[in-house]
């Protein structure tokens, strides 16, 4: 948007609720539950009030972008189009059809890169050069790239004057029940929330195990960028807390890691690459696991609380997807399409990545899942509290 903002004359910001995320897949799983839609909505209401204090609006729809945007650009004589390039098929697939449509029109469709710590055209090597071992990846990164300073923030958006009023999306309208009862626990959407988040987790009285995973929701709605993120991490560094600032940075690198190997390695992280396991009689167990009751009541307290908040430690998660693989059987591919559905903080190349690890299948050898669910919740199981 800074882009656009500084190279355009007028800016219209446009924001679509599109249909394809919002309906359940052939896996009998939702694309996106019903938490994470919430927090959707209440971080696009939060980017609304913020623009039009900047003296601009948010036209929203629910709609495919491609079979709208054309008819949006001859309204509104717009030349072109500004938007975050994806790396999973998905995204990359709407993007493509985007870019076509716009194209019948002559309308160019500029893409930006913004969703990486690290940037692409920074790296030391090229994408199919990136060594698969995370650690090998990791030092050289850090050693002969850099993070780029956080862009300045935009003071003021010249817009349209006559912009048509348009509504924000409902979770009725998106197909949930409009009188679902929500978690009064459960992390809430918007960029003043994400401020708020970022400053109480790294303030040096804060030791929770609820760090990274109460910061990372934000960072994948874009309400704050992974950039400003690595920022404030540095600038409240402290000797004393050495090991958990050094922890969510290694988050970060993890995050980068995964999209860069799904860029190396297309699709790589959605195929199946565990043929011993059914993934049909996977889906039958979890969707059976889900409504029933664990018989351990660790496992029981985490299920809980994906579902109920969306949101866990990362190394709880670790130790749910080794219960759901080790003891359950499940496929790799299942798994994810479950914490797909729940977390708030989903990212595909992330959550697909993560799993292909838990099932000894990753691209990083040394990385993958060795440990029993048992021994990780002796490990790394404790008690945790969640910001309100």
């Amino acid at each position: 948007m800074s882009e656009a903002v500084n190279k355009a004359d007028i800016t219209i910001p446009v924001y679509f609720f599109d249909p394809r995320y919002f309906k359940t897949n052939d896996d009998g799983f939702q694309n996106t539950g019903i938490l994470r839609t919430q927090f959707l909505i209440e971080t696009v209401q939060a980017l609304k009030h913020s623009l039009q204090e900047l003296g601009a609006d948010l036209l929203t729809f629910i709609g495919k972008p491609e079979d709208h945007l054309g008819t949006l650009c001859a309204k509104y004589d717009v030349t072109e189009v500004y938007h975050h390039r994806e790396v999973a098929y998905r995204e990359t697939q709407i993007s493509e059809r985007v870019e076509a449509a716009l194209w019948e029109q002559k309308i160019n469709l500029k893409h930006f890169i913004g969703h990486t710590l690290y940037h692409k055209e920074d790296l030391p090597i090229p994408i199919k050069d990136i060594p698969d071992n995370f650690a090998a990846f990791k030092k050289k990164v850090e050693k002969e790239s850099f993070v780029r300073p956080t862009i300045d923030p935009i003071e003021t958006i010249i817009t349209h004057p006559h912009l048509e009023h348009t509504q924000i999306a409902t979770l009725g309208e998106l197909g949930y029940h409009e009188d679902s009862s929500l978690d009064d626990k459960r992390i809430q959407g918007g960029e003043r929330r994400a401020l708020q988040t970022i400053a109480q987790t790294l303030s040096l009285n804060y030791s929770e195990i609820d760090d990274y995973n109460l910061v990372s929701p934000y960072i994948a709605v874009g309400a704050v960028s992974p950039i400003f993120y690595y920022h404030e991490i540095k600038a409240a560094y402290s000797p004393n807390k050495k090991k958990k600032y050094d922890q969510l940075i290694l988050r970060l690198m993890w995050r980068d890691y995964f999209r860069f190997m799904l860029k190396k390695y297309p699709n790589i992280f959605f195929k199946n690459h565990d043929v011993s396991t059914d993934v049909k009689n996977s889906i039958e167990v979890l969707q059976q696991w889900l409504t029933g009751q664990s018989e351990h009541p660790v496992i029981q307290d985490l299920k809980n609380q994906m579902q109920q908040i969306g949101n866990l430690p990362y190394a709880h998660r670790e130790i749910l997807a080794a219960y759901m693989i080790q003891h359950l059987h499940v496929n790799h591919l299942s798994g994810a399409r479950v914490f797909e559905e729940y977390f708030l903080d989903y990212a595909p190349a992330t959550v697909y990545g993560y799993w292909l690890h838990f099932a000894q299948k990753g691209t990083s050898l040394k990385d993958n899942l060795k440990t029993s669910w048992e021994e990780l919740i002796k490990k790394n199981y404790k008690a945790h509290a969640s910001i309100k």
